[in-house]
């Protein structure tokens, strides 16, 4: 089911919900990451972990997977939406955007902000009132990026891995 369809100089994708059957191009995608390369595995072990993952995520009505898929099928990009309803800020709910992706080879060329751009509106048709993210702090062109879009730095993230 396509959600929407953004064109680019030379081209349009689709935008859509994320299948099963994406899963390896989508942890390609988001292994490519210089920074998180070493986090992913690609054995029957792994896969299946991310599997299971994407059932967990596909099977939640507050989460939406996305792939960006090119004219010729290929998968080129991916970001994951979260509303999160809360009671803080008047009980308001924000949605979390997640693992931000574009091919390599196709950076610059306005897919990402496209993607963006519709998830802010995916969030205000969907109630929210902020919408969030974290980027790593190593990460200084992706800060340039969002801050050109809009979003400014709020908060100190913290983190501890179990």
């Amino acid at each position: 089911m396509s959600l929407t369809t953004i064109a680019t100089p030379g081209s349009t994708y689709t935008l859509r919900r994320a299948r099963r059957d994406d899963v390896d191009a989508l942890v390609a995608l988001i292994a490519a990451d210089a920074l998180r390369a070493a986090e992913f595995g690609f054995g029957d072990e792994e896969r299946a972990g991310y599997l299971r993952a994407f059932d967990a995520i596909d099977a939640d009505a507050a989460q939406l997977l996305v792939a960006v898929e090119a004219p010729d099928g290929a998968i080129v990009g991916t970001m994951q939406l979260t509303f999160i309803p809360g009671l803080s800020r008047g009980g308001a709910t924000r949605m979390q955007i997640e693992a931000v992706r574009v091919a390599d080879e196709l950076r610059g060329a306005g897919i990402g902000s496209a993607m963006i751009g519709w998830a802010v509106e995916h969030a205000r048709e969907g109630g929210a009132r902020l919408v969030q993210l974290t980027s790593d702090a190593r990460r200084d062109d992706a800060h340039r990026f969002y801050e050109r879009l809009g979003f400014e730095a709020s908060h100190v993230g913290f983190k501890q891995y179990l």
